[in-house]
């Protein structure tokens, strides 16, 4: 029996399909814990980037800007551990969402902003130009990664692995 490409590929999946999950949870996880991690420090500047997309009162912005490092430190470290995955990937989605449809509405609107995503963030200085595509790409890039995960929680090397009693490597689910 001669098996084609397409079989061979399709066999390979369940081997390959684990690593590929570990991949996703893990450049996740660093997505989240550098843009936290780059945050934390000066939660009033994350809540004037937050504030800078013009979409909500100050107040609720500088809130929101001060909570967001934690949120993201949090999916940070429940994507390391393995934790919770399909419920980090699902929040991670969501958030990804809506940081993409805020880029989207500055750039429509023609706001001069920096996304505030990797640090400060807010309004650029006069003659700088915001570099809206690329931010989007690079967030639906991470959104691909989340809408793995959510379809492909378990991964090897992981939390949800471990307690549910499963082998480091399961088969396809």
């Amino acid at each position: 029996m001669t098996m084609t490409a397409s079989s061979t590929r399709a066999a390979r999946w369940p081997a390959v399909r684990p690593w590929l999950g570990v991949a996703a949870r893990l450049g996740l996880a660093a997505v989240w814990l550098v843009a936290g991690g780059s945050k934390v420090g000066d939660l009033a500047a994350s809540g004037r980037a937050v504030n800078a997309y013009q979409v909500m009162p100050y107040d609720v912005a500088t809130v929101i800007g001060a909570a967001l490092p934690f949120v993201e430190l949090a999916l940070g470290m429940l994507l390391l551990l393995g934790l919770a995955t399909r419920l980090a990937a699902g929040v991670s989605a969501a958030l990804l969402v809506v940081f993409i449809t805020g880029i989207a509405s500055a750039w429509s609107r023609g706001l001069n902003i920096d996304c505030g995503c990797f640090g400060s963030g807010g309004q650029l200085a006069a003659g700088q130009a915001p570099s809206y595509l690329p931010e989007i790409l690079r967030d639906l890039g991470f959104l691909a990664l989340a809408g793995f995960l959510l379809i492909w929680p378990r991964t090897p090397v992981s939390v949800d692995g471990w307690l549910a009693g499963e082998p480091p490597v399961e088969d396809e689910q």
